[in-house]
């Protein structure tokens, strides 16, 4: 199917839920009315309707309010009755303007609803003077209702986990979905953060879509797209198959999760700063600070920290191609995130390297991920600014790709970094580090390509050794370990490994490159840890740790021409 099948499909559950609202809208408002426009009474939407996104098996969310009329019981009775008579749900709620008021100081999911709260009918002073309340109540309590915003959040998505690689992910409520924009929107309400930008809009639009399909096809008010569900959906929205949609998922949730986490940072240093007011800074102040005396720190060449993330330097040169990894290399090796504003500077302006790398630019990327996990939200951020298939325009195919069973936790793009990332505790282990870490990196790059990935990524990897400059028997060597990235756990949980052909078959394969053999065999040993470890608890456990690890000390010895000691 085309691009444009899939966005004739999407106009048409905009257009679907926009038409809803409006009926709903008029509806309700002729309850309300009866005839006669009753005085001092509002009727107000709250949640999806509010912002009309009321999917077909959304909720309606309303509030009756009033000046203290003593017949508004029965006004109420006139909505709700044929409301329940229709079928629809109803969440509903009669309040004064000041009830709301306490109600939204109180109760965090009530606060969140009005904060987007939108009058159907009635009186409009009425409903205007409900949200300028409740948001007054949001500014002025900010620091406090944001750190339990901010804990509500964090429980959430351990719950929920990450929607980005999840194989049957909560749309709504896991990280990176639906309620964290609606969550951006709130903090952005207290004028802490600013509004989400257009990525996260058009990230949130696709998932609203995708919602809205999921409703349609299974006729349920379900946020769960179940695997038995993802064709169908993904038909109704014009695409190709269920590995096209899970890809479009992550790659929404992946950009909502990444905006939604330097927005927590800010969240984090208001309200530490409101906490702990520094005084003014004085005219002694050191010279690394700027006129508001925060210290810009240097982290490494051409990059400092300011404020808890890393930005250029003043005398950062764009035109140098190896910049922008040796900046991300310097945020991941000291732990801080890039600014994103940083990341966005580099992606228009830098230069960035070109084939073969130099040796300056190789070191950097090595660097970056020998940086361990806080290499894997540096990544990200160049990945996000799409600087990543810019340096490695292979990355692309693998790029958001799903791995569609139980035992991988991450997209095959994701798995590859934490591969890395864990990897960067084994060099010690390796005579070449780099080879590891480059290595692990690749090792699953095949994915993008049809065919056996170790055969077709071995090719691929190749083709990007080159690229960043290794020598001809360095690229033998990458070519090998993606090749054979899965000899050593297959063959020893497969295979008697007291058989000595078992042992020769493991040394045979390493051979391609005359004089690296036991190299290539620790390099191995190396990479199946960390693959093993980021693909997930069922593919990585002790016993399998002591079978590889005896397969490939056996193998070491046999390469030395001798057997290894008991």
């Amino acid at each position: 199917m085309s691009l444009a099948t899939a966005d004739a499909a999407r106009s048409v559950l905009v257009a679907a839920r926009a038409a809803r609202t409006a009926e709903l809208d008029r509806w309700l408002g002729s309850l309300l009315t009866d005839g006669q426009v009753p005085e001092d009474v509002a009727l107000v939407a709250v949640g999806s309707h509010a912002r009309r996104e009321l999917t077909p098996g959304g909720d309606l969310d309303l509030v009756l309010l009033h000046r203290g009329r003593a017949d508004v019981a029965g006004i109420a009775d006139r909505i709700w009755y044929p409301v329940w008579d229709s079928g629809l749900r109803l969440d509903h709620s009669v309040r004064t303007v000041h009830e709301a008021r306490t109600v939204a100081r109180g109760d965090m999911k009530a606060a969140l609803g009005l904060l987007s709260a939108r009058r159907i009918a009635g009186d409009r002073a009425l409903a205007d003077e409900l949200r300028a309340a409740v948001l007054a109540d949001w500014r002025a309590d900010a620091p406090a209702r944001l750190g339990e915003l901010s804990s509500m959040c964090r429980e959430r998505w351990d719950t929920q986990g990450e929607l980005a690689f999840l194989l049957e992910p909560d749309l709504k409520e896991a990280r990176g979905g639906l309620r964290d924009v609606h969550v951006m929107h709130a903090v952005a309400a207290s004028w802490v953060a600013s509004a989400p930008g257009g990525r996260v809009r058009e990230a949130h639009d696709l998932l609203l879509d995708i919602r809205h399909a999921l409703h349609d096809v299974t006729g349920r008010s379900t946020d769960r797209l179940v695997l038995q569900e993802q064709e169908a959906v993904a038909r109704a929205l014009g695409l190709l198959d269920a590995d096209v949609l899970q890809r479009s998922i992550a790659e929404a949730a992946r950009a909502i999760t990444y905006a939604a986490s330097h927005l927590w940072r800010r969240v984090d240093r208001f309200t530490t700063s409101r906490a702990r007011r520094p005084a003014a800074p004085s005219a002694s102040a050191s010279p690394g600070a700027d006129r508001r005396g925060v210290e810009r720190r240097p982290v490494g060449d051409g990059a400092v920290e300011h404020e808890g993330e890393v930005v250029l330097a003043r005398n950062a040169d764009l035109n140098d191609p190896a910049l922008v990894l040796r900046v991300a290399a310097a945020a991941a090796q000291a732990g801080l995130p890039l600014a994103p504003a940083t990341v966005d500077r580099l992606a228009e302006r830098a230069v960035l390297p070109r084939p073969p790398w130099s040796a300056g630019a190789r070191d950097a990327l090595v660097s970056l991920v020998g940086a361990g996990p806080a290499a894997i939200g540096v990544w990200e951020a160049l990945d996000q600014a799409g600087l990543i298939v810019r340096l490695l325009p292979d990355w692309e195919r693998v790029r958001n790709r799903p791995q569609r069973n139980p035992v991988h936790r991450f997209t095959v793009d994701r798995h590859l970094v934490e591969a890395a990332a864990g990897a960067a505790a084994l060099t010690r282990e390796v005579a070449r580090p780099d080879l590891l870490l480059v290595g692990a990196l690749l090792h699953d790059i095949g994915k993008g390509w049809p065919g056996d990935h170790s055969t077709t990524g071995a090719v691929v990897a190749r083709d990007i050794g080159a690229r960043l400059g290794f020598t001809e028997d360095d690229v033998r060597v990458l070519e090998t370990l993606v090749r054979h990235h899965l000899l050593l756990p297959e063959t020893a949980t497969r295979r008697d490994i007291d058989d000595p052909v078992t042992v020769q078959t493991v040394t045979a394969a390493v051979s391609g490159v005359p004089g690296r053999e036991r190299e290539i065999i620790d390099l191995l040993a190396a990479l199946a840890i960390a693959d093993g470890n980021a693909t997930g608890p069922a593919a990585w456990g002790a016993w399998k740790a002591g079978l590889v690890a005896e397969l490939a000390r056996r193998a070491a010895a046999a390469l030395a021409g001798g057997t290894p000691p008991p």
